[in-house]
């Protein structure tokens, strides 16, 4: 295994969650609020929004799909990198260390 990141394999994802959907992490529901996950180089964007939405149930019951666990919900928009998920990675492309995850709020409406 090669490693990235520090001597144990690990690699550092950065995640932002911005507005209304910070409050699914204990966050004021307003601005941004980042956390810093550590994962093993090669997982993927699933891997790092399962390893974080297991730690707040209720960023978990608003970010999935309430009838298939292992697909995005409707109201919760994923952009990495600067790109909306689907256009340049997949949920399950890998991360690379420094990579940064947004969550944020779908916005409808004209």
């Amino acid at each position: 295994m090669t490693s990235a990141g520090p001597s144990n394999g690990t690699i550092t994802v950065h995640v932002d969650l911005i507005s209304w959907v910070n409050q699914f992490v204990d966050g004021p529901g307003t601005g941004t609020t980042e956390l810093q996950e550590q994962v093993r180089a090669g997982d993927t964007v699933r891997t790092v929004l399962k390893q974080v939405s297991e730690r707040f149930p209720k960023l978990k019951s608003s970010l999935w799909d309430e009838n298939d666990r292992s697909q995005l919900g409707p109201h919760i928009e994923i952009i990495v990198n600067d790109a909306i998920l689907g256009v340049s990675h997949e949920l399950d492309s890998s991360v690379q260390d420094g990579d940064r995850i947004t969550l944020t709020g779908q916005y409808i409406g004209g």
